[in-house]
């Protein structure tokens, strides 16, 4: 028996994205490349942890205007675990999902986010669908949970300013984890750890690390 994907060496490990039994050097070439690695899969799960991160240079960074502190994050950290398992859990419900999807998802729901500020709503959207499914959840998000502070609080506590500033760092998060990869998903593994999904009748517990 041949590896499915080179038809040479000899399998090593089956392979849930092709289906077929495959080689570790395949494994390692053509994951998140040729294959639609499923998120769960061990060995994918394996190599998101072990790969090293791109180089990010700080000045390429958008919307490097708004800054985000770590007290800041956490002082905020109730709506940031909130936009990130409402996020975690849009993107998982559609296994077609990537980072860079979410990455222009992100992006328009920043530039959405900046009309609001500047008192003229218009809502950017993405001409990826996919992305645009995610923008649109972000936004409900949003809505969603300052709704749930307005029946607790009576009002609407949290600023508009703030909203902006938790979406931009979950962009700088997802530049930060991408792995460059087509169809890579490493932003979406580490977002689903940070911010658990859970039940959508529940509220997001705490996160154990704030800072990617």
């Amino acid at each position: 028996m041949a590896c499915a994907i080179c038809q040479t060496r000899r399998p090593r490990r089956f392979c849930p994205g092709v289906r077929g039994e495959i080689c570790s050097i395949c494994c390692g070439t053509e994951r998140e490349i040729s294959v639609d690695c499923p998120i769960d899969c061990e060995y994918l799960r394996a190599a998101h942890i072990h790969e090293k991160a791109l180089p990010v240079d700080p000045e390429t960074l958008p919307n490097r205007d708004v800054a985000v502190s770590e007290t800041f994050l956490r002082e905020h950290e109730e709506f940031l675990v909130y936009l990130g398992s409402s996020l975690a859990r849009a993107a998982l419900r559609n296994p077609e999902v990537v980072d860079y999807d979410i990455r222009e998802a992100l992006d328009a729901a920043v530039r959405t986010q900046r009309t609001l500020q500047s008192g003229l709503y218009y809502e950017s959207l993405p001409a990826n669908p996919l992305a645009a499914g995610l923008a649109r959840e972000l936004q409900q998000a949003v809505a969603g949970f300052r709704q749930q502070e307005f029946e607790r609080l009576g009002i609407h506590k949290t600023r508009e300013s703030v909203t902006l500033s938790l979406l931009v760092f979950l962009q700088h998060f997802e530049i930060s984890y991408n792995n460059g990869r087509r169809r890579g998903r490493a932003f979406l593994d580490a977002l689903r750890d940070f911010y658990p999904v859970e039940p959508e009748s529940e509220p997001p517990s705490a996160p154990s690390l704030i800072l990617p």
